[in-house]
């Protein structure tokens, strides 16, 4: 069955006064125009209404904008009796409003077969959950704001815990004048009469103390392009929403990014997905006077990550991973498998094979660590002295753990926690990973880094705490590279430095990935991977099943260099190896390698 023979049925509830209806309306729009699924879209608030649809259209996959508010009917007969009444099975995929990651880790298939969570932040260790970022709604012109006392605005519902009043506060804290804008309609679900909006408006106004701060609040529900014009006419947008546990994130911060306004924001976990913007929109890292001055700076990168023809590639990306999992009866494709197999060691003690949901790269068998956002600092990094004749491409044994013993103890500072889960003589490689990419970094003026398979990497999570800019892709994050150099926003020579620890061996076409390497590189970029070893190698040999091969150095000299023509090694490689000293679940004895490559035509 080819993809634009599929039919596809996006079901929304009708329409209310409420994100969740705005949420579905746009995405349902955007897979109408899908050239690759037959997509149609229906509002229904019943089973009865659904199951109508549902004949009429037969579709094959079925996308419920769920939430247990909005959709009540949806339950589990839904998925079990259609097909069986009908005669015609759908695959039934549920989306996740107020994800966040022990729900997205636990969901099952008893309701939908699989789910889809709009939220970039999440961790994809359920084969069940997919992501998508957010789809901000179509920009308006911006309206040209001539008033030159600044115009502080926000909406939203009247819940708890949107933090109006402290809008107020921080206002009049930095400002002597200014006019400050708040809609807050009635809302459909919880305060129809709209008495808790009245009383946030009322508490607002008893806060406000200086004469020249201006406070205009309306309840009107406004229509989308009401909205967008109402943002947009504003100097800037703030939200200050209490911290939340077990919350998504905010669809406020969406119109707002649409406005093409600067955006404030409070350190909640409600705006997980902004925080990491630079310099920083957070209200507890700048003031309000300089996010207002960086302009649209830190979030205009999200323009572009969030825009129409990113997200409706991210969901036919996952509609074409849901039909070949079901064509192939597989959870996963045999290269992303072994990744994330390689996520942990075997137990000398017990071989039995741990939840593929746990542990990192290169870590002993426990618990999960977690990295917590680290807070960028003024970092001091010296790359150690090498001298003129040794080479970057070598064999990472202990006389490298002995030479990189400074790195190793700068990432043992850094992230105790995170390499105290890891096996010690692996941490040569992120240690040579970490030094090489500042090394060679130096050539380019503020480089710009991808690093494949980065989840739980302390190489990439160092060069983030040394504020380089740099790109993740992996499996658990968002994509393997396979699939990464498909997105439609991925262009060719990007990339001054692209970094990989130890994935390598993992692909099955290890060719392919090295040639979409040579594709993303700019000529004059570095490419630093590190990779298992063993020179006395063969074909056949017993290996871990998690790796596909050992690499020796006639097959990097002849069949990967030769992959990559536009490409040739920085130096000449000191490959030799007859004694490899590392041992791999107390059964395989190799050692590791470094690849460094620099793009040259």
């Amino acid at each position: 069955m080819s993809s634009n023979q599929i039919i596809g049925l996006y079901v929304n509830h009708k329409e209310q006064k409420c994100g969740v209806y705005e949420f579905g309306k746009g995405i349902g729009s955007l897979l109408r125009t899908s050239r690759n699924y037959n997509f149609h879209y229906c509002e229904c608030d019943s089973f009865e209404e659904f199951k109508r649809v549902y004949r009429r259209l037969k579709p094959q996959v079925v996308i419920y904008n769920y939430h247990p508010t909005t959709m009540p009917w949806v339950h589990q007969d839904v998925k079990f009796s259609i097909p069986l009444n009908e005669g015609f099975p759908s695959i039934h995929i549920g989306t996740i409003h107020e994800v966040f990651q022990q729900l997205a880790d636990n969901s099952d298939n008893k309701t939908f077969d699989f789910h889809i969570a709009p939220d970039p932040t999440l961790m994809l260790k359920n084969s069940l959950v997919y992501k998508t970022g957010r789809l901000l709604p179509q920009q308006v012109k911006r309206i040209k704001n001539s008033n030159l006392i600044p115009v502080i605005g926000s909406f939203g519902f009247a819940t708890l815990g949107k933090g109006f009043e402290k809008i107020i506060d921080l206002v009049q804290k930095e400002f002597d004048e200014a006019i400050i804008m708040l809609n807050i309609p009635f809302a459909k679900f919880g305060d129809t009469e709209g008495k808790r909006a009245m009383q946030i408006a009322s508490e607002c106004k008893k806060r406000l103390s200086k004469k020249l701060i201006q406070l205009e609040i309306n309840h009107s529900y406004f229509n989308k392009e009401e909205l967008l014009t109402f943002l947009s006419s504003n100097t800037i947008n703030i939200f200050l929403y209490d911290d939340m546990e077990n919350r998504g994130i905010s669809s406020a911060t969406d119109w707002a990014l649409a406005s093409g306004r600067p955006l404030a924001i409070s350190n909640s976990r409600l705006f997980r997905h902004l925080l990491n913007c630079k310099p920083s929109i957070c209200i507890d890292n700048n003031k309000l006077t300089d996010i207002i001055s960086n302009g649209v700076r830190p979030i205009e990168h999200l323009y572009t990550e969030f825009n129409a023809e990113v997200i409706l590639w991210e969901y036919e990306t996952i509609l074409k991973d849901v039909f070949n999992k079901l064509n192939t009866k597989q959870i996963q494709s045999r290269s992303v498998l072994r990744y994330k197999l390689k996520k942990f060691i075997f137990s000398s003690e017990n071989r039995k094979l741990p939840d593929l949901t746990q542990n990192s790269l290169w870590t002993k068998v426990d618990d999960e660590f977690k990295i917590n956002n680290h807070k960028r600092t003024n970092v001091d990094f010296i790359p150690i002295d090498l001298n003129g004749d040794v080479s970057l491409n070598r064999i990472l044994d202990n006389s490298a753990r002995l030479l990189y013993s400074p790195i190793i103890k700068f990432l043992e500072e850094h992230f105790p926690d995170l390499i105290a889960k890891k096996i010690p003589e692996a941490n040569i490689q992120q240690a040579f990973v970490l030094d090489t990419a500042v090394r060679l970094g130096r050539d380019f003026l503020n480089p710009k880094i991808l690093a494949i398979g980065s989840y739980e990497d302390t190489a990439v999570e160092a060069l983030k705490l040394l504020d380089y800019h740099v790109e993740d892709i992996d499996p658990i994050i968002n994509y393997d590279l396979g699939t990464f150099i498909t997105k439609p926003t991925v262009k060719p020579e990007t990339y001054d430095v692209i970094v990989s620890t130890s994935v390598i061996e993992h692909v099955f076409d290890d060719e392919q990935f090295m040639k979409d390497i040579e594709y993303l590189l700019k000529v004059g970029g570095y490419a630093v991977l590190t990779c298992d070893y063993k020179d006395q190698y063969k074909k056949g040999d017993d290996i871990p099943a998690v790796d596909y091969r050992f690499y020796t150095q006639s097959d990097l000299k002849g069949r990967i260099m030769k992959s990559i023509p536009s490409c040739r090694l920085v130096n000449s490689p000191e490959w030799d190896c007859e004694h490899p000293d590392f041992i791999y679940s107390e059964i395989y004895n190799y050692t590791f390698a470094s690849i460094v490559i620099q793009r040259v035509v």
